[in-house]
């Protein structure tokens, strides 16, 4: 599911979205399409980065003007959104069901972020947006769905939901950045040339000086281990075990966050 979609895939039976304006009637005869303009647009962010996208620079790609480019979309902002929308498309989300709700947490994080380890920082436009199109809607509602069904409280699966979310992006978009710092030309290669700037890190906190700096000089190696893969797959796990610990014990009190609730809620009466 999600796969191989194109723009505006399953939107027949979607609401329209309030605060995006409407597209302008196109033009007969006009050589462009929705399709090719986030295409373009999509080619440039991987080769650019988002700056790389103005509405000019597109057209240009396209061989129009940018006056074309507006009888399909309003602005820059909604061409950005729409190769977002795009690039959750390649997104493989689990089976929820099948899998569980943690393993599925984890392999739907490890999906989003490999997508968006592909697509430089594409992840920046991840923040601010709300996911409106079938494959994103669909995945956020079987895994809503796998929660509520493992037990967690639905005020802490939505919650958690939109929490884990801006930890993919925020990690996705670090690795983009620490890539243009190292200059590799791929992830890998940009990891690779990292792991001597952390040597160096790492020489650096050992001289700090122990007297002043006890707990860092003496645990370098537990500061310093793990790649930014591993890194990644940890903080998931610490959300799924934060989630984990506000479901209800068999025949107990609900913990975590809907446990204060309900404490408050009894204390109050």
């Amino acid at each position: 599911m999600g796969n191989g979609g194109t723009v505006g895939s399953g939107a027949a039976d979607l609401p329209e979205v309030p605060w995006r304006p409407r597209p302008r009637a196109t033009r007969a005869r006009t050589p462009i399409s929705l399709e090719r303009i986030v295409d373009t647009a999509l080619r440039i962010v991987d080769a650019e980065g988002t700056e790389g996208v103005t509405m000019r620079r597109v057209a240009t790609e396209l061989g129009t003007g940018p006056a074309s480019l507006y009888a399909y979309v309003e602005s820059r902002e909604e061409l950005l959104v729409r190769v977002h929308e795009r690039v959750i498309e390649e997104v493989d989300f689990p089976d929820f069901r099948a899998v569980g709700w943690q393993e599925g947490l984890r392999r739907f994080a490890a999906g989003v972020h490999d997508v968006y380890r592909r697509h430089a920082d594409i992840a920046l436009l991840s923040f601010a947006d709300i996911p409106t199109t079938e494959a994103s809607l669909r995945g956020a509602e079987d895994l809503l769905a796998a929660m509520r069904d493992g037990g967690v409280p639905m005020n802490v699966a939505a919650w958690a939901m939109d929490r884990i979310s801006l930890y993919i992006g925020a990690d996705a978009y670090e690795g983009w950045l620490m890539q243009r710092r190292f200059g590799g030309a791929t992830p890998e290669e940009s990891e690779e040339r990292g792991r001597a700037y952390f040597a160096q890190v790492g020489d650096f906190f050992a001289a700090l000086p122990r007297d002043r700096f006890p707990v860092m000089t003496s645990h370098i190696g537990e500061l310093m281990d793990g790649d930014g893969e591993e890194r990644f797959a940890f903080g998931v796990d610490m959300f799924i075990a934060g989630i984990a610990s506000t479901v209800p014990a068999e025949g107990g009190a609900a913990s975590g966050r809907e446990g204060r609730k309900g404490r408050k809620e009894r204390d109050e009466r």
